[in-house]
């Protein structure tokens, strides 16, 4: 798993590619970056997984566990570019009616703007 950051605005865009999964260390790499940036004072995350191809129990978890300490700190977590795979786990798990989710990354961007973070 490889993960990369950028800023648009007052936006970070954490792009994730590769596999989330417990074997790799995937999960805790995911957890330590977004907790990293939220220490730095970074409130408003847009998670892109477009070039994510699997995740696991514990990489979703990881997801959920960065979505709550991002909210505890007073800042958002939104995903975005999900794979048909992912939306479909996030589907089944009920997850969907807990995230925000856009379809690509300007959406993303914009939605914070509309949001008190």
């Amino acid at each position: 798993m490889h993960i990369s950051e950028r800023t648009i605005g007052d936006v970070v865009v954490v792009d994730v590619s590769g596999k989330v999964t417990l074997g790799d260390g995937g999960d805790t790499i995911l957890k330590d970056k977004l907790r990293s940036l939220v220490q730095q004072g970074k409130r408003k995350l847009l998670l892109n997984l477009a070039d994510v191809a699997y995740v696991d129990s514990a990489g979703l978890g990881a997801i959920v566990q960065s979505y709550t300490t991002v909210t505890n700190q007073g800042g958002a977590l939104k995903l975005v570019n999900m794979t048909k795979r992912i939306h479909d786990l996030l589907a089944i798990t009920k997850l969907l009616t807990v995230f925000d989710t856009y379809d690509n990354e300007a959406e993303g961007v914009t939605s914070f703007s509309n949001a008190q973070v």
